[in-house]
Parts: C-alpha cells; structure tokens; sequence
C-alpha cells in the first residue's frame, strides 16, 4: 500500500479516496482540514499551490514520504486560492514549498533552494531540527526583550542561498539564546528599506536596542564567533584616551597588541574576524585593542599611522614607555599573528645543560616537561611560543626545560632524541627519573596540559593507594 498524501484546505472534514494513477494500482489518501489545527502539533513539508493547474509530480510525493519517514515529517499540498487569507498571512504569493516544524503556524520556513528531490529532502531535514523560521512584519522583532539574528535576503543572490544553511547550523547550537530568522527583501521591500539594507545577504543581531550587523565569512562556525564575541568582547574598542590610559600608560608586565584600522578598507575588513579569533586564542596573555581611525583620523595620523590596517605590539614595559614593534608578515590569519605575538613573551621556560639537565632533572624532586629542540628547526620555532603557554598553563605543578640539541647532542643523543622538536614527561615518583622519560604525542599546549594533569592525578591517586596498603600492614 502507498504511504498516503494529505492534502489541507479549510473546508470541513471529508475524508475519502481517489485512485492513485500508480502501475501498483495503490491509493492516496486526501485530507480536507483546517491548517492550524493541523500545523499546531506535527512536522509538515507543506506544498501551497495556486489552483488544480499547478500539480506536483505525485511520484515524488510517494518517495518523499518515505524519505523523511525517520524525521516523523508529513507531506502535505494546500491551495491558496481556496483560502488566500491564509497563504497572504504567511506571506506566500506564489507556489512554493515550506517546512512547519510542529509548534504552530508561526513556526515555519520557506525553501529557496532547487525543486529537486533530494534538495527538498536535505532542506525539510535540516528545517526541522535547526530553530530558524521566515520573517513578514506580523512577527518581524521590533522591541524584543529576547536577541534576535535577522538575515535579509533575495532568493535570486546564490551567496544569500548559501548562507541559509548555515544559520541552520548556527541556530541549533544556540537554541535558547538567540533567535534566528531570515526575511525575503523581495517580498518585504519596505521592511528591508527602514532597515536600510543595500546588500544580500546583510545580517543583523538585533538586541533590544543594540544593533550588530555581521560581517564575517558566511559559514556556522564564524557566525558562532561572531556572537560569542559579542558576549564577551575578545578585542577592545579604544578610543584616544582610553589608548592613552590602556596602552601607553600601561602595568610594566603587561603586553598589548593594536590594529588601527578603516570601517572602509577592504584588507581591514578581511582581517577583523582573524583579529578577534587571535585574541581569544591569546586567552588574556596578550591584552587586544582595537582603533578606528577613521573616526580618530587625527589621533591616528598623530600616531603616525599611514596605511591601514597597522598592526602594532606593544611589549612589556622598559625605559621606552611608546617602544612597539610593527607587523610586517605576509599572512594576515590568527595563527601567523598569534605566533608573532607569543615570540615577545618572556620565556618562563629554563634552558638546560647536560650538567643541569641530570641534577635538575633526572635527580630532581620537581615533575618536568621537557622540550628537545634545534635552532635551525622550523618546526621547533613555530612550537617555541606553544611550549611558552605550556610553561605558564602547568606552572605550580610541572616545571618546564629546553635543550637545545645543536648545543647538546650527546644529551639528546642519550635521551634517545630521533627527531625535532620532541616532547618529553618526566614525571617525579620517589627516586631517581629513566633518562629516556615519557614521550608525549601532541604540540598542543592545551592537549599536552591536559595530559600532564591526567598523569599527575594518576600518580597521585598511586600514591594514596600505596599509603593506603602501607597502613593495613601496619
């Protein structure tokens, strides 16, 4: 038998059936229903169509049923011309295809992508689980207390299309939050005009009063940053005075990196969401600001800031209060600036020798984890600031080394040192430690830190157990 499609008007309930044109000679079965008692309760991929001219392929109704079985999603057709107040409420002009997400006629999204099968499938699958519904100016987010992300589109613009799945992703990881919805320019023209939009796709975080449009890449993951750095600003807005106060005025220890920037340079733009993904990598080591010299356009000039963006670090304090250094690499993303910027760290790491590599060490009552490095190692360089925030994450608990092995090559040789840099435990439990230590697998400070801790409460819990046995003999 075929899994049946319901068809929904407002008409009062009649229930009957009509031979499907199937070579199995099954039947579809027809609903006549009112929509919102329907819509209220159940998931709907819900076909709306202008009058008996414009029908849908009914084999493709069949597999859709069946496709989206596991998702407990009905499939459904409903004509507008039997009932247009309803389709004019949900802003449907046209034939189209929408997905009802079972709380409510509110609660809804239109597809704008292709009218193929499998797009309708992928669409009505990720609808339904993701928490992002259709926008008119009956439910647009005027003075909501709740946050709101609004994207305003065109069907028409393909990066507009390629966003949408994407807030799909976003939405889902932020349910409760933060609201998504997305409004059509074509459809609300007027609405987009008062919010002066002048380009597809424009999105805007709406919160209460504040206004945030985003101008970041259009993917999940950097629409995720962009929020969360609204919550908690990695970068701080200087003004001249706050710079004054925060930067050149600042503690001896404290070290600052600044991008003076235009709203209106591209190059400005393409590095701001790098900027603040840097600065969240940097997890307060490095304090980050940030100047607009556009509307600070006599500070910066008396900054002597001639092109944008400048980047420039301010290190910890010496006699020269204004002392920076300037930016000059070619790779303007978070990484290459964060490894730039951790090399003017003070190094908290101690260089060893072989004489105290084996008192400090191997004969040494202190855990340590030992970095074997060679100067002229490319790998080693990029790794050195990692270990740096190894040093600082593990301080109080493990003691940090290097050896250089350029320097050192019979102590590295003994320590069966094979390739660089290499990454050695030696951990302290009550007598004299292998030389060959514990090797560690990863060149992620916090991976490594996460490790050592694992070990160290291993040890520890080790140690309670042997007591433990000590005091039963007794």
């Amino acid at each position: 038998m075929i899994s049946p499609v319901l068809i929904l008007t407002r008409k009062p309930f009649v229930k009957f059936s009509l031979p499907c044109p199937a070579e199995d000679g099954g039947v579809i079965e027809w609903l006549w229903w009112a929509p919102g008692d329907r819509l209220a309760h159940h998931r709907w991929l819900l076909f709306f169509q202008f009058g008996e001219s414009d029908k849908s392929n009914i084999q493709e109704f069949k597999k859709l049923k069946f496709l989206l079985k596991d998702e407990h999603i009905q499939v459904g057709k409903f004509d507008c011309l039997s009932s247009p107040s309803i389709c004019n409420k949900l802003y449907v002009y046209q034939p189209c295809l929408a997905v009802f997400k079972g709380k409510g006629t509110g609660d809804y999204e239109i597809h704008h992508g292709k009218k193929i099968l499998y797009d309708i499938v992928a669409f009505a699958k990720e609808s339904v689980n993701s928490h992002v519904i259709t926008l008119g100016p009956q439910n647009f987010p005027d003075k909501e207390k709740e946050p709101w992300l609004v994207d305003f589109f065109a069907p028409w613009c393909p990066p507009c299309r390629a966003l949408l799945p994407e807030l799909r992703k976003a939405s889902k990881h932020l349910y409760g939050q933060l609201k998504f919805g997305t409004l059509d320019c074509t459809v609300h023209e007027g609405l987009c005009n008062m919010h002066n939009i002048r380009a597809y796709p424009t999105t805007v975080v709406f919160n209460q009063s504040d206004v945030h449009e985003y101008e970041g890449h259009h993917s999940a993951e950097q629409i995720l940053e962009f929020i969360e750095d609204l919550r908690n600003p990695s970068v701080l807005s200087l003004t001249p005075e706050t710079f004054v106060e925060l930067v050149q005025r600042r503690k001896r220890e404290e070290i600052w990196m600044v991008d003076f920037y235009a709203p209106w340079c591209g190059p400005c733009q393409a590095l701001m969401p790098e900027w603040k993904k840097m600065a969240r990598m940097l997890n307060g080591l490095i304090s980050v600001g940030s100047v607009d010299c556009q509307k600070y356009y006599s500070f910066c000039h008396q900054e002597s800031v001639r092109g944008y963006p400048e980047i420039r670090l301010f290190p910890q304090k010496s006699n020269t209060a204004h002392h920076y250094y300037s930016y000059n690499g070619w790779h303007r993303d978070s990484y290459s600036l964060r490894g730039w910027a951790l090399g003017y760290l003070p190094q908290l790491s101690v260089d060893l020798t072989p004489q105290s590599f084996t008192e400090k060490v191997l004969n040494g009552k202190d855990h340590w984890v030992i970095d074997f490095y060679a100067p002229w190692c490319g790998p080693c360089q990029n790794f050195a600031p990692e270990f740096e925030i190894l040093a600082r994450t593990v301080k109080g608990k493990v003691k940090a080394g290097k050896v250089d092995c350029q320097a050192y090559a019979q102590t590295c040789q003994t320590a069966d040192i094979r390739a660089y840099p290499t990454i050695k435990f030696y951990p302290y439990q009550g007598t004299k430690k292998n030389v060959l230590g514990e090797y560690i697998d990863s060149r992620d400070a916090k991976g490594i830190a996460d490790l050592l801790n694992e070990k160290l409460e291993a040890i520890q819990n080790k140690g309670k157990r042997k007591k433990s046995r000590n005091k039963d003999e007794l």
